[in-house]
Parts: structure tokens; sequence; C-alpha cells
């Protein structure tokens, strides 16, 4: 509620020539401030307790990943790089809806920015909907002594500095920084056709969170693929919204 009255109060000041130039410039980024407060309140969904039986079923898979397919081992074959790098992308996620934000202003796409959004929180938002149905803790909480990377670097200190003090502990299924980080790539390739590079970047980037997640124990293989699928409701709309564009820009009538 108090969101929605926020922003019908950004609309209406909006509406004043005065004003309207500087609450434009805050309406563009006064979705990632909200955004923060619904991943805030999910904590409002914490479960009494926690069954582990999701986790245990899910550990298995990582297992495979990790070990049986040699992922932790390649990681970490040229010591401290990459995972220093994983760590990097794990904690930049947070920075991904700004990161897109200011290259549609140097685009000078600042139009696009609202289509942006319906598609990056399509994603962001709809794995945090999914959080109070699947409760779990993350493996390096439940299986604190298994599985956990051998190589620490002071990122990765750092990453769990901030999770000690900012997280939430509601779920972790699916992986928000996965469907968040997909989504955003997604809608560049939407927003900016012509620019592909900022897509195809920012697709493995989020790989790489997805890898990064994994590997750091901050999520399970389940989350990640469940984070990627909710992120292709996201993908979808992307191409709705890309033939409903054509058909304008081509005068075809929707039959």
């Amino acid at each position: 509620m108090g969101a929605f009255i926020l922003l019908c109060a950004v609309a209406r000041a909006e509406k004043d020539p005065k004003s309207e130039s500087i609450v434009a410039l805050l309406r563009d980024w006064l979705p990632i401030l909200l955004t923060y407060i619904a991943f805030r309140e999910m904590e409002l969904f914490l479960p009494r307790h926690f069954s582990g039986l999701l986790e245990t079923k899910w550990l298995a898979q990582d297992q495979i990943f990790l070990d049986n397919w040699h992922v932790r081992a390649a990681i970490e074959h040229f010591g401290a790089i990459v995972p220093f790098y994983l760590e990097l992308c794990y904690l930049l996620v947070y920075g991904v809806a700004v990161f897109c934000i200011l290259v549609l202003y140097a685009n000078k796409r600042r139009r696009s920015i609202d289509l942006f959004f319906v598609i990056y929180l399509t994603g962001t938002l709809g794995a945090y909907a999914l959080f109070p149905y699947f409760p779990s803790r993350p493996p390096r909480l439940v299986f604190s002594g298994l599985d956990q990377p051998s190589v620490i670097t002071w990122m990765r200190e750092l990453n769990l500095y901030i999770l000690s003090k900012a997280t939430i502990h509601a779920g972790v299924f699916p992986s928000a920084h996965v469907s968040s980080a997909f989504s955003a790539a997604w809608a560049m390739f939407l927003l900016l056709p012509h620019r592909k590079a900022f897509g195809w970047g920012l697709l493995f980037y989020a790989v790489s969170v997805s890898i990064a997640t994994i590997y750091g124990r901050y999520h399970y293989v389940a989350d990640v693929v469940a984070g990627f699928c909710v992120s292709l409701i996201a993908a979808a709309l992307c191409i709705a919204v890309s033939i409903w564009k054509a058909r304008i820009e081509t005068h075809v009538p929707f039959k």
C-alpha cells in the first residue's frame, strides 16, 4: 500500500511543469529502491521452522555438478583468479539495474526505461513471489562443512559479510540473483537491438553469476535452474513486445 501511495504521489507531482524534470528523474530510479524494499519484505514470510527436505534433495544435484563434472576443480585450477571473478560477479548483481539505466541514458534511450523495468522486475519480483512456497536455506548454512570453496578470497569474505547483515532468510528458491541478471540481458537485447554487445555481455555475466551462486554455496543448482526459468517469462515478454512493435511499425493489424 505504501508503494502504491508513493507512486501515485510521484505521478501527481510529475504533472506539475515546475517539477516535471526532477520528478521524472526520480521516477527513473525509484523502482530500484522499491525492489530492495520488496526484497526485505519477504522476511515477513519467514517460516517458524525449516524441514530441510528440499535442501537434502537438492544437495545431490550440487555434488554431481561440482564434483562429478569437476566444475569446482576447473574453477580453482588457476588459483584465486576465477573464484575472485565469480565472487565479484555475485556482488555486482546488486548494481545491474543501475548499469542498465546508465547504458540507456548513454544511448539516448531514456524513454525505454519504463519498459526495461517491466521486463527486469518481471524476472526479479517473479522470483520473490515464489519464496514463501519453497522455504529453504542456502547450502553454505545448511551444509556448512560440505562442498565449500577451498579458495577463499577477500571478495568472498565481503560477500559473506554483506549477506550476514542484509540478506533475508525466507527462502533461496528460485535464485533472484540469476533471474534478475538474465532478465536484464533479455531487456537489453530488446531495447538496444543495434548494440547487441550489451545484451551478449549481460548474458555472459548472467551465466557467470549462475556458476558463482553454486560454487560459492549461496544457492543450489535447483535454485539456479528455477531462476533461469523465471527469467524466461521476462524473455517471453520481450518477444511479445518485439512482435507488437514490429506490427505497429509495419501497420499490420492484429487478427
